[in-house]
């Protein structure tokens, strides 16, 4: 870093205090679970509980150490083409940020109760916006045909029994 480029700074605004245990377990898309905001930013969640989708933007603070690699056979599976690290979701990225999309089941306080959050208990939340039905759906969106694939692998895994959920 030069002089001249700001420092990055990041405070967690909150922190998931009811969710799932990591490592992972299958499921976690239709797992509830609780964000807890700290008191300074209570105010701030003023009106969010008319949205029934939020964007919760967290700390991988369990993450692997960052990617040696650049390419990766997603999930490490051989018979899924090898990709960049930009074109998976693959917890091993340059800085430890993610993203998900959560439904907003309610607010009580300062407490957010969401489905679908792949963060773990005690993971920090560093921001909440709403996700919105125009600006955030992109309409055409497409998608790699190896991620048909991967999906379809996790799918019959399930059908088995036998996935063992993401890595």
């Amino acid at each position: 870093m030069t002089h001249d480029e700001p420092q990055l700074t990041l405070q967690p605004i909150g922190r998931v205090i009811d969710g799932r245990a990591c490592p992972p377990e299958e499921g976690w898309e239709e797992l509830e679970s609780v964000v807890e905001v700290e008191a300074t930013w209570a105010e701030a969640l003023d009106g969010v509980e008319g949205f029934s989708h939020i964007w919760l933007l967290w700390w991988l603070d369990r993450r692997d150490e960052p990617p040696e690699a650049l390419r990766v056979h997603p999930e490490g599976r051989q018979e899924v083409p090898l990709v960049g690290i930009f074109a998976t979701r693959s917890p091993r990225r340059p800085n430890p940020l993610a993203m998900t999309a959560v439904e907003l089941l309610g607010r009580e306080g300062r407490r957010l109760r969401v489905r679908g959050l792949d963060a773990c208990q005690g993971t920090p939340i560093l921001d909440i916006k709403p996700y919105l039905c125009r600006g955030d759906r992109i309409s055409g969106a497409t998608m790699p045909d190896w991620l048909e694939q991967l999906w379809a692998i996790h799918d019959r895994q399930r059908a088995a029994g036998s996935d063992p959920g993401c890595r």
